[in-house]
């Protein structure tokens, strides 16, 4: 490696049962430059009876032997850091063979979990070096296979080729380290997330460090949920990819006065295209589980009703079915990819724009009041009644709060919690009446695609239910919105 760059090392999970046939791949033999070199391994995951390591988010890994060192590693990103998916465990430290972590407490350490395989490397084109790591986790008699692709090389290279080769492979970032794949099957354990729900920005941050560190943690969030998303037994894997795509993009928009490149408008459009993936099976989840359920309690043994009913299953089969196609396409993949190319290249450095440069050096306080302000604006342009607004307009309002929401939430820890706490509280009251309203006006679109032959009777008692809900709906909706414009902007208090 010449300059000062360092190398970049990026890790993908890979289905073991690729793992033998991957080095054969034509996507990557195309890109070999040398002989391929293999060895074995063999490692072991150690911690205390009662996980002290594991609950500092710290794993000790060890080679078999009484003479073998040890690496203190950690296996969960700390909760107050960046995290960028596709980043492999951080050693912390090398100890002695016989060496206890100041984290065990003085307690004795016990084997957890150990790994057989091998790990065979081969050079790439552009001073990229791929290693693939597979075989077995074994836990007493039971086993699990694993494989782990990591990339090592000049930053630009390493994010092409692992870009190049996820169009063609299953190669996602691991929604965990192998340390935490160990512990979790040693213990008859759950994975545990390494980021959920909104990102916290520390007040210390400056603008391009929060933006990046808003696009790992969501990008993160997506990796988590998409697999209960493809299972379709839950409807929270769905919702909460939803969630964390308009938090996204909401991030996005927000920082695009200090940070914007064609890179940032793609990916913006890839996370677009996704949602719109994702709207119908989440509508109806949430009709069979709202008003396609008040009906079935309602009208028991109504065939008219069950018949509705079973519609509204294939129609969700079609919707989630059309989902795992998407998540399982190179074109998932490789949007995930040019997320993390985007926290390591930092496209928008190279925009010639004065403007957004100095906005990058200003305090990120200032864009969150300026950006916030400016969502303030638009959404109560609209005026204090909104009881008897048009569908359109009522919707419209919707999304212009749930934007407001999206970024108090996201900028609310740089202004202290005391101050945006009653804020925070009555916009998520308001976008809660909001969405039952909303929930309303989809459930009648979707029951009037049904509203032809046998099913017009159901989707007429359907239309009538939901225009009872609708009215309630939006009542609490314009008293949660009065609330609202009664309360002082946090971001504006001296």
């Amino acid at each position: 490696m010449s300059g000062t760059t360092p190398a970049l090392n990026l890790e993908a999970a890979l289905d073991p049962v690729e793992a033998a046939s991957f080095f054969r791949h034509p996507a990557l033999s195309a890109r070999r430059t040398g002989r391929t070199r293999s060895v074995a391994v063999a490692l072991g995951w150690l911690d205390t009876a009662k996980g002290a390591l594991a609950e500092e988010g710290l794993a000790l890994e060890a080679a078999p032997g009484p003479r073998a060192p040890r690496r203190l590693i950690r296996a969960m990103p700390a909760a107050d850091t960046p995290w960028r998916p596709g980043s492999p465990s951080a050693v912390l430290d090398s100890l002695a063979p016989d060496a206890v972590p100041a984290a065990a407490g003085g307690a004795a350490l016990l084997p957890l979990s150990a790994f057989t395989g091998r790990r065979v490397s081969v050079p790439l084109t552009g001073a990229v070096e791929a290693s693939l790591l597979y075989g077995t986790l074994r836990v007493e008699a039971a086993e699990r296979a694993v494989a782990r692709l990591t990339l090592t090389g000049p930053p630009a290279a390493v994010l092409e080729t692992m870009r190049d080769l996820a169009g063609a492979l299953p190669l996602l970032p691991p929604r965990a380290s192998l340390a935490e794949e160990a512990r979790a099957f040693a213990r008859h354990d759950k994975l545990r997330p390494r980021r959920l729900g909104a990102p916290r920005l520390a007040a210390d941050l400056d603008v391009e460090a929060a933006l990046r560190g808003v696009i790992g943690h969501l990008l993160e969030v997506l990796l988590w949920h998409a697999p209960v998303a493809v299972a379709g037994e839950d409807p929270s894997g769905v919702h909460q990819m939803r969630v964390a795509l308009r938090r996204l993009r909401s991030a996005l928009k927000a920082f695009r006065p200090a940070a914007d490149a064609p890179a940032l408008r793609r990916f913006d459009q890839g996370l677009k295209g996704l949602a719109r993936t994702l709207g119908p099976a989440r509508d109806w989840d949430v009709f069979l589980a709202g008003l396609g359920a008040e009906l079935a309690e309602a009208l028991p043994g109504e065939p008219r009703i069950a018949a509705l009913l079973e519609a509204g299953q294939r129609h969700r089969a079609a919707g989630y079915e059309a989902l795992r196609g998407l998540l399982a396409s190179p074109a998932f993949r490789q949007l995930v990819w040019d997320g993390v190319a985007l926290d390591l290249e930092h496209p928008w450095r190279a925009e010639d724009n004065a403007k957004a440069a100095a906005r990058r050096d200003a305090p990120l306080e200032d864009l969150a009041s300026h950006m916030l302000s400016k969502a303030w604006r638009r959404m109560t342009e609209v005026g204090e009644d909104i009881a008897d607004l048009p569908d359109a307009e009522f919707h419209a309002l919707r999304l212009h709060g749930k934007r407001l929401r999206y970024l108090a939430e996201l900028f609310a820890p740089l202004f202290g919690r005391k101050r945006s706490r009653r804020f925070l509280e009555r916009v998520a009251e308001t976008q809660e009446q909001f969405g039952l309203a909303n929930d309303a006006s989809v459930a009648r679109a979707l029951v009037a695609g049904e509203s032809h032959g046998t099913g017009a009777w159901a989707a007429g008692v359907a239309e009538g239910w939901v225009l009872a809900r609708s009215r309630r709906a939006r009542s609490r909706a314009a008293k949660a919105w009065g609330d609202l414009l009664s309360t002082e902007a946090f971001w504006n208090q001296g």
